[in-house]
């Protein structure tokens, strides 16, 4: 096993949808960054994301398409990855629930709280949320008299079904919450979750017999488990909780789960009460407007994944809101990337290629802007990581952008094509060279987690190795470039996209 310190953050296992939505893409590349920041900070990182494929829903639509639930998912679930490769997610485990390894452990910890007398057999009779494999009472319903999740149509449902005593855990998990105040964030969510809580927190319906594509319960096989308990539990499958007992000690429990805002009420309140405590939660809230209109396939093929993935990191910030637009994403790309990124590179190798043919050394004589770079470098960092252990992505990446910015102004402030036509300058012209060289490699080590292949293609430029296995954030100290550093050849990163 590693001697580093163990970090296991997970995403939502996303439930098989027709249609792929940016909410999906924006949540796990919360959740990629997350995990690239961290191994470049040395911890030793267990990233989980997956698919959540069991439920009514979805055989009510695999029947409708005269296929199997499972070549129904199948299917849609080979979108998720196709996604996940094309932005670049570099997750550990995909977890499906139809596997069998998932099977076993749900139907194991079924019968561990059956045993311990905390799952009963009843007969339930209320309102259910077939979309959202939702149960609800009359005095939570909208205004509508709907789903207050989604605002569809409930349905009356009465079947036999077995019961987890949920109600039994609520006055520790209140008592849980108040005393730990980050345990689920933003605030608003918080409070969301106490006020649900303190309603009154009844007894959950965890099995069903009206259909059955699901796990069976162990000891009742005509009953399959609530699509919610057998879920929730994906977190432990991955790590070993049944035969891995050192891997799962190593990483559970999980530092991380992203949660989307409409199911913070099921990690909080019945994984809470399920597990008491085991968790942290960051809600990632998507207006609808964004989820239901824009593809992120589409803009990843017009695009490219990084441009994307920047534009999602940098406008939303986590635990809010966020609009996206095709108008605002060009802009982003034309001012941020293209223009403060990519010119700021070409302009630097350029300059290299014509004043030293690509050889970089550190001068013999100092500009009286040096040190005001160097400081902004080492500051840059600092902010940074700070940033980012906080999970405050978008002020990071921000930060990173202040360090490009600050290169841009160098160049105005020492202008080296004027340094080059005097003499007596050379050394200036030098360490002007260097420093700018070396305040990109630093931003590609900062960007990496947001932006990995293009922080692979600036290293690649600048001489120093597409490959970032085995950087640390620690590199980004001041002096990596070696004396007498050769750089490659300038490449546009992003073309400025023209628009009418």
């Amino acid at each position: 096993m590693s001697g580093k310190t163990p970090f296991y953050i997970t995403t939502p296992i996303y439930y098989p949808s027709a249609k792929l939505h940016i909410g999906h893409a924006y949540c796990t590349t919360v959740a990629d960054t997350i995990a690239r920041f961290k191994r470049l900070a040395g911890y030793d990182v267990f990233f989980l994301t997956g698919s959540d494929e069991h439920g009514q829903k979805i055989q009510q639509a695999a029947e409708k398409e005269g296929v199997t639930p499972l070549q129904y998912v199948d299917r849609i679930v080979a979108g998720f990855q196709e996604l996940w490769r094309l932005l670049g997610i570099s997750y550990d485990d995909f977890i499906r629930t139809s596997e069998e390894r998932h099977h076993e452990l749900v139907q194991n910890i079924f019968q561990q709280i059956y045993d311990q007398g905390d799952i009963y057999k009843g007969a339930y009779k209320g309102l259910y949320c077939t979309p959202c494999e939702s149960y609800w009472t009359k005095l939570q319903l909208d205004e509508n008299g709907c789903c207050p999740d989604c605002h569809r149509p409930v349905q009356e449902v009465a079947e036999e079904a077995y019961f987890f005593r949920m109600s039994k855990y609520a006055d520790r998990l209140i008592a849980y919450i108040n005393e730990h105040p980050d345990f689920i964030q933003p605030v608003s969510r918080r409070n969301e979750m106490i006020a649900f809580i303190e309603q009154g927190l009844e007894d959950l319906c965890v099995s069903r017999t009206s259909f059955d594509w699901g796990i069976p319960v162990p000891f009742d096989p005509k009953h399959v488990v609530y699509v919610w308990f057998d879920a929730l539990t994906n977190y432990l499958t991955p790590i070993g909780y049944l035969h891995d007992k050192e891997k799962f000690s190593k990483y559970w429990p999980a530092d991380v789960h992203l949660v989307g805002k409409e199911i913070v009420r099921f990690h909080t309140i019945i994984w809470g009460c399920m597990l008491m405590g085991w968790l942290i939660v960051d809600g990632a809230k998507m207006s609808k407007s964004v989820g239901n209109v824009v593809d992120p396939i589409a803009l990843i093929e017009e695009f490219g994944a990084d441009a994307v993935r920047y534009f999602l990191l940098r406008e939303i910030t986590l635990g809010h809101d966020g609009n996206i637009s095709r108008d605002a994403l060009i802009g982003r790309i034309n001012s941020d990337l293209a223009n403060d990124l990519g010119n700021l590179l070409h302009r630097t190798l350029s300059m290299a290629k014509k004043y030293r043919k690509g050889i970089i050394t550190k001068g013999t004589a100092r500009t009286a802007f040096d040190a005001v770079l160097e400081e902004t470098a080492a500051s840059t960092v600092r902010d940074y990581t700070e940033q980012m252990e906080a999970m405050e992505l978008s002020a990071a990446v921000k930060t990173a952008w202040a360090l490009i910015s600050r290169t841009n102004k160098y160049i105005d402030e020492t202008a080296p094509w004027t340094l080059a036509k005097d003499e007596a300058k050379a050394g200036e012209l030098d360490s002007v060279l260097y420093h700018l060289v070396e305040s990109l490699r630093i931003t590609s080590i900062l960007i990496s987690p947001f932006l990995p292949v293009t922080a692979q293609r600036i290293r690649t430029q600048l001489g120093c190795g597409a490959n970032m296995e085995g950087i640390q954030l620690s590199d980004a100290a001041w002096g990596g470039t070696p004396d007498g550093h050769s750089v490659g050849t300038a490449e546009q990163l992003f073309p400025r996209i023209e628009t009418e």
